[in-house]
């Protein structure tokens, strides 16, 4: 398997009436690793801008959390909508480098399903 094939991440969104589902896989073994939920709401800045809050659930060993929470708050608050998002990211004996890498893609396309 090439760097490249081992590397591969994908992200698809999808509207479920006003609210969006995104699934989040990548690496040699795509999976459900964290499950975030984001409902927009009124910024505490008072700006009249939207924010997001969120729940998480990681299964156990896995490390998802942080990029569904990223995810599902950033959608949440651009898309004025509730977001459900899993993730699961996995590439076995995955350098430091390469556990970077398949985030910042992930992110990349997340901002793109925008």
């Amino acid at each position: 398997m090439s760097t490249s094939e081992r590397l591969q991440v994908t992200v698809e969104g999808r509207w479920l009436g006003p609210d969006f589902v995104v699934l989040i896989g990548g690496g040699t073994h795509p999976h459900v690793g964290a499950v975030a939920v984001a409902q927009p709401r009124p910024s505490l800045k008072g700006d009249g801008s939207v924010s997001a809050t969120a729940s998480v659930i990681a299964l156990l060993g896995h490390k998802e959390d942080e990029l569904a929470r990223w995810a599902a708050l950033h959608l949440a608050a651009r898309l004025n909508a509730t977001v459900v998002v899993t993730a699961g990211l996995h590439v076995d004996q995955a350098t430091l480098a390469e556990v970077l890498q398949l985030d910042a893609e992930a992110r990349r396309l997340v901002e793109a399903l925008i």
